[in-house]
Protein backbone atom coordinates (compact mmCIF):
# COMPACT_ATOMS: atom_id res chain seq x y z
CA UNK A 1 0.00 0.00 0.00
CA UNK A 2 1.31 3.40 -1.00
CA UNK A 3 1.85 5.86 1.84
CA UNK A 4 0.60 8.88 -0.13
CA UNK A 5 -1.29 9.40 -3.38
CA UNK A 6 -2.64 12.44 -5.22
CA UNK A 7 -5.78 11.98 -7.28
CA UNK A 8 -6.89 14.69 -9.70
CA UNK A 9 -10.57 14.74 -10.61
CA UNK A 10 -11.49 16.49 -13.87
CA UNK A 11 -15.05 15.13 -14.16
CA UNK A 12 -17.98 17.01 -12.72
CA UNK A 13 -18.87 15.88 -9.20
CA UNK A 14 -22.54 15.45 -10.01
CA UNK A 15 -25.20 12.79 -9.82
CA UNK A 16 -24.42 11.87 -13.44
CA UNK A 17 -20.89 10.77 -12.50
CA UNK A 18 -21.45 9.74 -8.88
CA UNK A 19 -21.42 5.96 -9.32
CA UNK A 20 -18.19 5.89 -11.35
CA UNK A 21 -16.51 8.44 -9.11
CA UNK A 22 -17.50 6.55 -5.96
CA UNK A 23 -15.61 3.49 -7.18
CA UNK A 24 -12.62 5.59 -8.28
CA UNK A 25 -12.41 7.42 -4.95
CA UNK A 26 -12.86 4.35 -2.74
CA UNK A 27 -10.34 2.35 -4.82
CA UNK A 28 -7.82 5.17 -4.48
CA UNK A 29 -8.37 5.27 -0.71
CA UNK A 30 -7.94 1.50 -0.46
CA UNK A 31 -4.50 1.77 -2.05
CA UNK A 32 -3.01 4.42 0.23
CA UNK A 33 -2.92 5.66 3.79
CA UNK A 34 -2.90 9.34 2.75
CA UNK A 35 -5.06 10.48 -0.17
CA UNK A 36 -4.84 14.02 -1.55
CA UNK A 37 -7.59 15.23 -3.88
CA UNK A 38 -6.97 17.87 -6.50
CA UNK A 39 -10.42 19.18 -7.41
CA UNK A 40 -9.24 22.31 -9.23
CA UNK A 41 -10.61 21.08 -12.59
CA UNK A 42 -14.13 20.20 -11.37
CA UNK A 43 -16.55 22.33 -13.39
CA UNK A 44 -19.77 21.42 -11.57
CA UNK A 45 -20.62 19.91 -8.23
CA UNK A 46 -23.98 19.04 -6.74
CA UNK A 47 -25.07 17.43 -3.49
CA UNK A 48 -24.34 13.94 -4.87
CA UNK A 49 -20.71 15.00 -5.30
CA UNK A 50 -20.70 16.52 -1.84
CA UNK A 51 -22.04 13.26 -0.41
CA UNK A 52 -19.19 11.38 -2.13
CA UNK A 53 -16.61 13.62 -0.49
CA UNK A 54 -18.27 13.20 2.91
CA UNK A 55 -18.39 9.41 2.41
CA UNK A 56 -14.72 9.38 1.47
CA UNK A 57 -13.74 11.40 4.55
CA UNK A 58 -15.81 9.09 6.80
CA UNK A 59 -14.33 5.92 5.27
CA UNK A 60 -10.82 7.30 5.70
CA UNK A 61 -11.48 8.16 9.32
CA UNK A 62 -12.95 4.71 9.97
CA UNK A 63 -9.85 3.07 8.45
CA UNK A 64 -7.35 5.33 10.23
CA UNK A 65 -6.38 7.02 6.98
CA UNK A 66 -6.45 10.63 5.83
CA UNK A 67 -8.07 12.42 2.90
CA UNK A 68 -7.24 16.03 2.11
CA UNK A 69 -8.51 18.32 -0.60
CA UNK A 70 -5.41 20.14 -1.79
CA UNK A 71 -7.05 22.29 -4.51
CA UNK A 72 -10.63 23.44 -5.02
CA UNK A 73 -12.41 24.73 -8.11
CA UNK A 74 -14.83 27.59 -7.67
CA UNK A 75 -17.76 25.13 -8.00
CA UNK A 76 -16.40 22.94 -5.19
CA UNK A 77 -15.67 25.83 -2.84
CA UNK A 78 -19.05 27.46 -3.58
CA UNK A 79 -21.03 24.35 -2.64
CA UNK A 80 -18.95 23.60 0.46
CA UNK A 81 -19.40 27.20 1.54
CA UNK A 82 -23.14 27.24 0.71
CA UNK A 83 -23.67 24.14 2.88
CA UNK A 84 -21.45 25.55 5.67
CA UNK A 85 -19.27 22.44 5.58
CA UNK A 86 -15.83 24.04 5.44
CA UNK A 87 -15.10 23.06 9.04
CA UNK A 88 -16.33 19.50 8.37
CA UNK A 89 -13.72 19.04 5.70
CA UNK A 90 -11.01 20.88 7.61
CA UNK A 91 -8.92 21.52 4.50
CA UNK A 92 -7.52 24.93 3.62
CA UNK A 93 -9.50 26.45 0.78
CA UNK A 94 -7.16 26.68 -2.19
CA UNK A 95 -8.47 28.07 -5.46
CA UNK A 96 -6.22 28.27 -8.54
CA UNK A 97 -5.10 31.86 -9.26
CA UNK A 98 -6.90 31.96 -12.63
CA UNK A 99 -10.23 31.19 -10.85
CA UNK A 100 -9.82 33.67 -7.99
CA UNK A 101 -12.24 36.62 -7.97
Amino acid sequence: MSSSQTLSIADDLTIYHALDLKKTLLDALAGTSDLELNLSQVGEMDTAGLQLLILLKMEAQRAGKSVRIIAHSQAVSDLIDFCSLGARFGDPLIIPAHDAP
